[in-house]
């Protein structure tokens, strides 16, 4: 799912590049970014809509694309080579953080199939907004693993996406897709709030981690971890499929699915190659520039998510939606701001100290 974006800075050792490199490689990413933060819930709904019924297939698909990874990290590893000679290194993860990986890679592929069922069952413009509550989750779980100090602005965001997620609770009977129970639909509705907040503690065990790493942290070792992430993600979410005979079932559900069975496997893999880019896209925006904006953009481009998802699958969007709209948007913005200030007050700080000890 979603989303490493939040909260974290990582502590890398940034690898020199020109000006010019550096701000090519910020765009590349960003747009990855979009494209992925955009689409996959998009064409994770398409699939469902059209006929597909394998939570665990989209859940797998959604760190199925993991090889994708190879490619930055062959392109790191030959320019390293260039520079270091036949020596150089071909993986820097040492076994603390490779356990670490897995286990994270475990919790967010538990993760995956929790969003993936809310995805089947709610319309995007409702599991976008209530994943935005993720941010809310990701302060509070930093406070306790990371001991990541409270600001006004961080106590104010939470309050407002905890409203967000309420009002649209309130209202979800005129929100069901017709052909939806209300049961289900609660269990959609409950399942994607606890995606949220898992991965909102997967973001901080992250910067724990890192934290906790006796080396140091640089480009090609952030990429690395998530690739190892994504592929312990993808192994539990193949034992479910195995389990659901899920396997067995594509070849009936693609000659049945509503776009026809050319179409059906061009979604299939479109949504895993939407959902790398996505992952891909945040890891690079935060070498790139910082956590903070690779976080303005996904919450930037919530009402595109939800324009879309009107325009598209003609969903409901009542007055209510638009309120927890405001909110959420309000409520990241507020965050992001204070965040923005905090890393402001620090610069100073650190610049003052600098010239003291000159």
């Amino acid at each position: 799912m979603d989303t490493q974006s939040s909260n974290y800075q990582v502590p890398y050792k940034e690898e020199k590049m020109s000006k010019r490199l550096k701000r090519l490689l910020l765009v590349l990413n960003c747009t990855m970014l979009g494209l992925g933060n955009v689409g996959g819930p998009l064409v994770m709904r398409l699939y469902f809509l059209k006929g597909g019924k394998g939570v665990w297939i989209s859940s797998c698909l959604e760190t199925a694309g993991w090889p994708f990874m190879l490619l930055p990290l062959t392109i790191s590893y030959m320019y390293r080579r260039r520079k270091e000679g036949p020596g150089t290194k071909l993986f820097f993860l040492k076994p603390p953080m490779l356990l670490a990986s897995v286990v994270l890679g475990f919790l967010t592929g538990v993760d995956d199939i929790l969003y993936a069922y809310g995805v089947a069952r709610l319309p995007v413009s409702t599991s976008a907004l209530i994943i935005s509550t993720q941010l809310a989750f990701t302060a509070a779980f930093a406070f306790l693993l990371v001991k990541q100090k409270f600001t006004s602005f961080s106590i104010n965001s939470v309050f407002l996406l905890t409203v967000a997620a309420v009002v649209l609770a309130l209202h979800t009977s005129s929100d069901r897709p017709a052909n939806e129970s209300m049961r289900h639909y609660l269990l959609g509705f409950f399942m994607t709030l606890g995606a949220s907040a898992l991965y909102g503690f997967v973001l901080p065990a992250i910067e724990l981690t890192y934290k906790r790493a006796k080396q140091t942290i640089t480009y090609s070792l952030v990429m690395e971890m998530q690739m190892v992430m994504s592929f312990s993600a993808t192994v539990f979410c193949t034992i479910g499929m195995l389990f659901h005979k899920d396997f067995k079932a594509i070849p009936k559900e693609a000659s049945e699915f509503g776009l026809g069975q050319p179409t059906y496997y061009v979604v299939i893999v479109l949504n895993a190659i939407l959902w790398q880019l996505f992952f891909m896209g945040v890891v690079g925006v935060i070498f790139s520039a910082s956590s903070l904006l690779s976080g303005i953009i996904i919450a930037g481009l919530l009402p595109v998510t939800e324009s879309l998802a009107v325009l598209f699958y003609h969903e409901k969007f009542q007055a209510e939606k638009g309120i927890s709209l405001v909110l959420s948007l309000w409520g990241s913005l507020y965050y992001f701001y204070g965040e923005f200030q905090e890393n402001k007050k620090k610069k100073k700080k650190n610049q003052t100290s600098e010239t003291e000890t000159v």
